[in-house]
């Protein structure tokens, strides 16, 4: 069975791999997730807070008084907090690197215009084969609107580009008013592809000790519903690779995913409960579902449920809403 697929210009031997997670971080895990049959790494984010604080250190260390910079540093998040700081990060990118021989790909976590994008350039220098950019941002400022927000993402995407060589494959949350319209925009910025979608961990709220509380809380297939719906509608309607996170657990979240258009199947919660061996269960899974259902190969699977595909446009749109609504539940 032909599982190989296309993604951000690369051949690759399946659609699935793992998304970016701590996982990364241990050689040992890496090595059991390329023989399960990941089709390539990703690694774990490296966060624009991170490098504004190092650089910032970087200057309070050499510049004098060091009270200037005190109340600055405040206001940064504390790098150890944070799985790898900058040089960290590009060490164990290197060592992941020479560890596998599938790609490999980087993982930059920022919003603002700034001088830390120019550490995709270093990114690609530690050996990344792509890069993704995750643009996980919560719209607050009430005095920031939604188009002002979206040409600053674009700009940071096209700043990204301009950076690196190497694909880059852009990760976004759903709460944008018109998505494939920013989708569309994305992809006139040059990059090469778009991952749908980062998961918002909510705080919870203590209410005794009067403070937000943050727990991380693994996906269940549920999630993936909302990127099936979002991945139906670019499909065919973009040049761009499709990648989905969020969700996937089994071999049949994986076919829904690749019909709707997804070109990489990421996997990340399913991994942590289940070890890394689950990937290649799942692998061999769709592998038989192909089979059975007399398919030749996943590419011939992929985009059958997108909307330029699918008779009932409308269950993909609002007529959706009203049946749910009408029909009660299941």
């Amino acid at each position: 069975m032909d599982l190989t697929t296309r993604y951000l210009g690369y051949t690759l031997s399946s659609p699935l791999m793992p998304g970016a997670s701590p996982m990364a971080d241990d050689l040992d895990t890496v090595r059991r997730l390329e023989d399960a049959g990941a089709a390539a790494i990703v690694m774990y984010s490296l966060f624009e807070e991170q490098i504004v604080a190092a650089q910032v250190r970087a200057v309070a260390e050499i510049d004098e008084p060091e009270y200037n910079y005190r109340e600055a540093l405040t206001y940064l998040a504390r790098t150890e907090d944070m799985q790898l700081g900058p040089e960290l990060y590009l060490g164990k990118l290197a060592e992941v690197k020479e560890s596998v021989s599938i790609p490999v790909i980087g993982s930059l976590n920022g919003v603002s215009e700034g001088g830390w994008t120019e550490y995709a350039g270093l990114i690609e220098e530690a050996g990344a084969d792509a890069l993704e950019l995750n643009m996980y941002f919560l719209a607050a400022d009430a005095g920031e609107t939604a188009a002002e927000i979206e040409n600053r993402l674009l700009h940071v995407a096209r700043s990204v580009k301009e950076e690196v060589t190497i694909p880059v494959a852009v990760k976004l949350s759903p709460f944008f008013t018109a998505l494939p319209n920013f989708v569309s925009r994305l992809e006139e910025t040059g990059v090469d592809g778009v991952i749908l979608f980062n998961r918002f961990y909510q705080p919870d709220i203590a209410i005794e000790e009067l403070e937000p509380v943050s727990r991380l809380r693994l996906s269940t297939s549920a999630e993936l519903l909302l990127r099936l719906r979002w991945l139906a509608l670019l499909s065919g309607r973009v040049r761009l690779s499709l990648g989905v996170t969020g969700g996937v657990h089994t071999a049949t979240d994986a076919v829904k995913a690749i019909m709707a258009g997804a070109h990489a199947v990421q996997m990340v919660s399913a991994l942590y409960q289940r070890k890394p061996e689950h990937l290649g269960t799942v692998k061999a899974e769709l592998a038989r579902w192909l089979e059975e259902h007399e398919y030749d190969s996943v590419e011939q699977m992929r985009g059958s449920m997108g909307i330029e595909h699918t008779p009932d446009t409308g269950a993909l749109e609002r007529a959706n809403y009203i049946r749910v609504l009408q029909g009660g539940p299941a």
